[in-house]
């Protein structure tokens, strides 16, 4: 029965053979065949692609060689790197638009940094002043203890109206600068508060003008 059942599957394809020949098609292929060399690897191909590999070093003092000259690259890349972040810095201090932070970008906002440096604020004493607070938590004496932190509540009280102040009256200055502008209070009296706590020789990009200078 298994030789009966097998020559009926044979003859069942040659029939099919047959009537694909006799409607012009072409017969059933067994198999597709191959393109005559292995797939190459990944890695080949990536090494293919950046270019020829050097030789090994055949000798000791080549190898050395070698090393010693690729060591001189890596040292001369980061030369050269080190040296363009600090000249992207000491722009960025200049006040370079290319160099500034999205943040300070603009002449908005270099114009409400020269309205803050054009002014002696206590918000630049918050610094020195969080400096005091920590220091006094560690001296053993109480009553110390108690005027620095009376005396911090009150500078706190006045950075917080000086802030306020500030910031309603930069705001309108701004917006008597640039009448076009979409500008927003709270972002700005932020900006202006930020700028201010910040120590004068600390702040970045650096001061343009000098505390009493009139801006326009």
């Amino acid at each position: 029965m298994r030789f009966l059942r097998r020559n009926s599957a044979d003859s069942t394809d040659s029939q099919v053979e047959e009537a694909a020949v006799a409607i012009g098609e072409d017969a059933p292929k067994a198999h597709t065949p191959g393109k005559g060399r292995p797939t190459p690897k990944r890695r080949e191909a990536e090494a293919r692609r950046r270019g020829p590999v050097a030789p090994p070093p055949k000798t000791t003092r080549e190898a050395m060689k070698r090393a010693r000259g690729n060591k001189e690259e890596r040292k001369a890349l980061a030369a050269k790197r080190k040296e363009q972040r600090l000249e992207g810095r000491r722009r960025m201090l200049e006040g370079d638009e290319k160099y500034l932070m999205a943040r300070d970008r603009g002449p908005v906002k270099a114009y409400v940094r020269d309205l803050v440096d054009s002014k002696r604020n206590l918000l630049g004493l918050f610094m020195p002043l969080a400096g005091v607070v920590i220091v006094s938590m560690v001296v053993p004496s109480l009553a110390v203890q108690q005027y620095a932190t009376l005396a911090s509540l009150v500078m706190l009280i006045l950075m917080v109206i000086e802030a306020v102040i500030n910031g309603r009256r930069i705001t309108r200055l701004v917006r008597a600068k640039f009448p076009k502008e979409n500008i927003r209070g709270a972002s700005i009296g932020w900006y202006a508060f930020v700028r201010a706590t910040q120590i004068r020789k600390l702040r970045a990009p650096k001061p343009r003008v000098g505390p009493g200078d009139v801006i326009s």
